[in-house]
Parts: structure tokens; C-alpha cells; sequence
């Protein structure tokens, strides 16, 4: 609840919100609500997954290129900054992007100014950043992966999401919409979650978070319509 309230909050500001949590906790759908909840949210929502952007084009996939600006390079192209312009960039694991790039995005948030690659003209962009990670970027600046003055400019609002150990109350409300969604995609009739089932869910630690659940779930739907335990 106090997640929400947070999320509700900072969603109707234009502050760059930085969402912290293990893998599978929900950090994305996070990022997509404060998008749709803010002002913003008749414009584009763009998606980067920094941790598959490969560190050759990952300059080009943010700010865009003219041609030939490098081998490939045959027309010129927008970044991922300029097609979000107006509206949200969603910066995903942005812990894994190269410590190369980074200055040049600072210069991004820092002024709204990007330069596309091979080009001396700047583009000015009104973007919203939300960036997620489940690196602790704190300790990655002390061991100087990450840069400080970066760090602290995606971490205006942080927004940390909690591991589903620390929410077990909310295990069993996950679970059921889950068993129904898989046994809706299996073709069959309703399924419930028994007592000793939902006390295991319960007990379970979850390093997986949500997603692990999720996945846990499926397979014992799968395995309760083949009638197996």
C-alpha cells in the first residue's frame, strides 16, 4: 500500500523516478503505472532493456544516427530518446549500461539535449526517465561501475519494491488469479488453490519474487489437468 501511495504520488510530478528491487518483483509493471498515471500518459512509453543493448550501438539505440555515421549506418535514425519525446523513456537494468555511455546520458537529463551519432546538431527532447535495476547502484558507485552523478540523477524519487518475503500477505492473492489465468490458456474448468497448498506458498521464501510464483503456479495447474500431484 505504501508502494502505491508512493507510486500515485511521484506519477503526477515530472521527477525522474528510480525503481529498485530483486528480479522478479515487478519493477516494470511499476514503471508502467507511474507512466500511466501521469500526464504523460497519451504519449509513448519506450522500453529499453539496457542489459541487451550491445555496448557498439547502444550510443545509437538512445540518441539515433545520421548516415553514415558508422559501417551499417545507411539512413538516418532516431534514438529511443527522441521517439519518446513528449512522453516516458523506461530505462530497464540500467546498472548493466556501459560505463562509456553514461556521461551522455547524464548530459540527456541534465539538459534535455542529445546529439545523434555523426552529428553536431543538437535535438532537444522533453522526457520523463524512469530507469530500474536490481544492482545496488550505491555499492556499484563505490566500486566505480557506476557513475555518482548519474546515479544520483535517476534517483530523485526512488521507488524500492519489496521481495515477496517481506509481503507474504500478498502471496495468496497473487496465486489465485495466476491458477485461473493458467487453467483459462489450458482450456479448462475452475481450480482452487487447498489449504496445505496455500500454507506451502505461504512458508516458501521466493528468491524468484512474483515471477517464481507465477511460474509455480502454471506447473500445478498443468500437472492438477493432467491429474498428476
Amino acid at each position: 500500500r505504501r508502494l502505491l501511495e508512493e507510486i500515485a504520488m511521484v506519477a503526477v510530478s515530472d521527477l525522474t523516478v528510480l525503481v529498485t528491487g530483486e528480479t522478479g518483483v515487478g519493477k516494470e509493471r511499476v514503471a508502467h503505472q507511474v507512466h500511466d498515471l501521469s500526464p504523460r500518459r497519451d504519449e509513448a512509453l519506450i522500453h529499453v532493456n539496457c542489459a541487451a543493448l550491445p555496448e557498439s550501438i547502444a550510443e545509437s539505440e538512445l540518441f539515433g544516427h545520421v548516415a553514415g555515421a558508422f559501417t551499417g549506418a545507411v539512413r538516418e535514425r532516431a534514438g529511443k530518446f527522441e521517439l519518446a519525446d513528449g512522453g516516458t523513456l523506461f530505462l530497464d537494468e540500467v546498472g548493466e549500461l556501459p560505463l562509456t555511455l553514461q556521461p551522455k546520458l547524464l548530459r540527456a537529463l541534465q539538459s534535455g539535449e542529445i546529439q545523434r551519432v555523426g552529428s553536431d546538431r543538437v535535438h532537444r527532447v522533453d522526457v520523463r526517465v524512469v530507469a530500474a535495476t536490481n544492482r545496488d547502484l550505491e555499492r556499484e558507485v563505490a566500486r566505480s561501475r557506476f557513475r555518482a552523478d548519474l546515479y544520483h540523477r535517476l534517483a530523485v524519487f526512488p521507488l524500492r519494491v519489496p521481495p515477496l518475503r517481506e509481503r507474504r500477505d500478498d502471496i495468496h492473492l497473487l496465486a489465485a488469479p495466476f491458477a485461473d489465468s493458467a487453467r483459462r490458456r489450458l482450456g479448462i474448468g475452475p481450480v482452487q488453490l487447498t489449504e496445505p497448498v496455500r500454507a506451502r506458498l505461504a512458508e516458501a521464501d521466493w528468491p524468484g519474487n512474483v515471477r517464481e510464483l507465477e511460474n509455480v503456479v502454471s506447473r500445478a495447474v498443468l500437472r492438477a489437468s493432467a491429474g498428476r500431484e
